[in-house]
């Protein structure tokens, strides 16, 4: 069975990965990704047909709720760290919601200024981040922490799970006395 022609998807309601049209026949625009050549819907709303300009759009219905773009700051849990890298899952944009469930990836390269050796110096699995999007190619978040008011603004123990404390020799754990390292946010715990 084909997948509805886009000028019966004009106007109608889209969900995100909802099939909107193809690149040889329309532009892609606000609100749609492409894979394999495919436009697809990237959130909940209304999709746009312009035969005009050969541009397909959607425009999302929950304007409260929003998706990860470049240049915004979001906040995430850390779900996995390797020496290179962590996957952070993104629950907020600015002060906002998620429209959905995204996936960040935050590299070594992009966490401060300074030349830093392992992921794990940075941050570990659970620690709640703040980060800058940089890219979002291939449908893929990559996060940075280089500035000073980005980075981990609540981490655990990796010993006992208690929050650490943030101290003069590094993160502390008030319950087990264990010291860890991380790249923090300027407002860590707040």
């Amino acid at each position: 069975m084909n997948a509805p022609s886009s000028d019966q998807k004009s106007g109608q309601l889209v969900l995100p990965g909802e099939r909107l049209g193809v690149i040889e026949e329309f532009v892609p625009d606000a609100g749609t990704y492409v894979e394999d050549g495919v436009i697809y819907s990237k959130v909940v709303g209304r999709a746009l047909v312009d035969f005009s300009s050969r541009r397909v759009s959607v425009y999302a219905l929950n304007r409260g709720a929003g998706i990860p773009q470049v240049g915004v700051t979001v906040v995430g849990q850390v779900s996995g760290v390797q020496n290179d890298t962590a996957n952070v899952r993104i629950f907020r944009v600015g002060n906002k919601e998620l429209s959905g469930v995204f996936t960040g990836v935050l590299h070594v390269s992009d966490v401060a200024m300074k030349y830093v050796e392992s992921m794990f110096e940075v941050c570990k699995a659970g620690d709640i981040l703040k980060a800058m999007v940089i890219s979002d190619k291939n449908r893929t978040y990559h996060l940075s922490t280089k500035a000073k008011e980005l980075g981990v603004v609540y981490a655990f123990c990796t010993n006992c799970g208690h929050m650490l404390e943030l101290k003069r020799q590094g993160m502390h754990c008030p319950n087990c006395g264990r010291i860890e390292k991380r790249k923090t946010a300027l407002d860590y715990g707040q």
